[in-house]
């Protein structure tokens, strides 16, 4: 004898599947997405750091000039 539920339950487990290869691809793109945002702050990190070390540069050779000034 056929088990009466067994249509439903194979239904059920292949829209699970269907639902979960779905959520894969979308986890994928994500990731890819994620990793080119990572790499373009990288490069806006470095650029900040650049200007960071620049503006401690100057700070110090102004000081050690005795050019360094109160803001007007």
């Amino acid at each position: 004898m056929e088990n009466p539920y067994e249509q439903v339950h194979q239904s059920i487990l292949a829209r699970i599947v269907n639902n979960v290869e779905r959520l894969n691809e979308s986890v994928v793109t994500l990731n890819q997405e994620l990793q080119n945002i990572n790499a373009r702050n990288k490069n806006l990190q470095i650029m900040g750091q650049m200007s960071e070390n620049y503006h401690k540069s100057v700070q110090f050779n102004m000081t050690a000039t005795n050019q360094k000034r109160e803001p007007l």
